[in-house]
């Protein structure tokens, strides 16, 4: 039987002499293929290869189905501790009135709030690609607004016919 994941199995593995581990740890020493699935048939576990790269390989007798469901519930928490960082944004434009900005920097807040990263972004159209720096100096200006509770972790940099800014939330320590 072979699995998935790299670990072969009992009759799944192909090499004619192992170094074998016993079930607690113990070295037994370089014994043919037949002896170690002799050895794991009478102690009524799994013959598995656990270093197949190794001269002689590795193998070990254990409770496979055990092994695996370990593997598999320390997978599971390894999932739930990792925290997923979305990235939220907030588009602008190079002509944007005070009362717009205000609104697109509360929202900004709001996520940084919330630990989520926050793109700010400008759109330019048409002929307004010409002055980049009035769309530099409102992507300033939102740092500035935003920097009690964010770092701006990219500076404002053209990507086409856009410009943006990355900002994450200040860590308190």
């Amino acid at each position: 039987m072979t699995i998935a994941n790299d670990m072969m199995v009992n009759e799944g593995i192909h090499a004619r002499e192992v170094r074998l581990i016993a079930a607690n740890g113990d070295q037994l020493g370089i014994k043919s293929k037949r002896d170690a699935l002799q050895l794991a048939d009478d102690a009524e576990l799994d013959l598995v290869l656990v270093a197949p790269k190794a001269k002689p390989p590795v193998a070990r007798i254990m409770d496979y189905g055990k092994y695996r469901f370990e593997m598999q519930k320390k997978q599971r928490e390894a999932r739930k501790k990792q925290k997923v960082v979305s990235i939220k944004e907030v588009r602008l434009s190079p002509s944007i009135d005070d009362n717009d900005f205000n609104t697109k920097l509360k929202n900004a807040m709001k996520f940084l709030s919330k630990g989520e990263k926050v793109r700010v972004s400008i759109r330019f159209k048409g002929r307004a690609i010409t002055h980049k720096e009035i769309g530099r100096d409102v992507l300033n200006r939102m740092a500035a607004a935003t920097s009690e509770v964010a770092t701006v972790e990219q500076r404002p940099k053209m990507d086409g016919r856009s410009m943006f800014l990355m900002l994450t939330p200040k860590v308190d320590k």
